[in-house]
């Protein structure tokens, strides 16, 4: 049987049986956890994920505000944008360098308490090429063009030429594609180019939901992180986030039972222009 005839036939049963459609996810899924944990020696790694650390192990009194945030699809969480503005506030004269820019929201965040914000995004001419609609290229940088100390970057993280860039930087949020071998490539180009003794790197996208690992996004990021990088991996608690710190964290296995040991209080301010 050719392999179209049997591709055929599969999509067939799923369509008899959409519950068949459990089983290749699940599959799929375990395959990424089984590659992640190839790495469990020597990252603390286990069959939950990463070792787990609370958000609020970065929040200072003043870190209490997100802002811009737009409520839609496609964005970070609230926390997740809490996160990168505490970390680059504890830096002075901070600068930042995210990849994946979408409608600026993290950028803009970050550039109320970083000196310099880079974010790097796909061409118009790249986007195009995939077949998007003019409007979704129009709305890359909603928030973050009009900021003076935010510069846009334009090209794929795969192959641009970070090293003129004169890294290192503080803060680096990696948040473009998030398959495999693209959160691989990514990773292993910023630690070759960008990242120095003191810089801590953001994952997005590295759980599904908080508490829940995404082996794909956790796979791609420990092949493509090199043995030299000492620093330690956690998941961040109450987000999408993973972080590599250069300095050791008081992460804990995580245990998804567990009481809330922390939780929020959220204002919400509608602002429009």
């Amino acid at each position: 049987m050719s392999r179209f005839s049997v591709a055929l036939q599969a999509l067939r049963s799923l369509a008899r049986t959409p519950s068949l459609l459990n089983h290749v996810i699940a599959g799929d899924v375990g395959e990424w956890q089984r590659r992640a944990l190839a790495h469990a020696g020597r990252r603390q790694l286990t069959a939950k994920g990463l070792p787990m650390l609370p958000l609020a192990h970065f929040l200072s009194p003043t870190d209490t505000t997100v802002r811009p945030f737009a409520f839609r699809e496609g964005g970070s969480l609230p926390t997740d944008l809490l996160l990168l503005r505490a970390l680059a506030r504890r830096v002075p004269g901070c600068r930042y360098l995210e990849i994946g820019t979408w409608r600026g929201e993290s950028a803009a965040n970050v550039a109320e308490v970083a000196a310099e914000v880079f974010t790097l995004n796909l061409s118009d001419e790249e986007i195009r090429a995939l077949g998007l609609p003019e409007r979704y290229i129009e709305l890359h940088g909603f928030f973050s063009k009009p900021l003076p100390n935010v510069r846009h970057l334009h090209g794929n993280s795969a192959t641009y030429d970070f090293a003129s860039l004169a890294g290192p930087f503080d803060v680096i949020f990696i948040d473009g594609d998030h398959r495999y071998e693209a959160v691989r490539i990514d990773t292993k180009r910023v630690f070759e180019h960008l990242v120095g003794p003191n810089t801590t790197v953001v994952w997005h996208d590295a759980s599904r939901q908080p508490g829940e690992p995404r082996w794909e996004v956790l796979a791609g990021l420990l092949d493509g992180l090199p043995a030299s990088a000492k620093g330690q991996l956690v998941q961040i608690e109450n987000s999408l986030c993973a972080l590599y710190s250069p300095t050791p964290l008081p992460a804990q296995v995580p245990d998804p039972l567990a009481d809330p040991a922390t939780w929020f209080e959220v204002t919400l301010t509608p602002v429009s222009r």
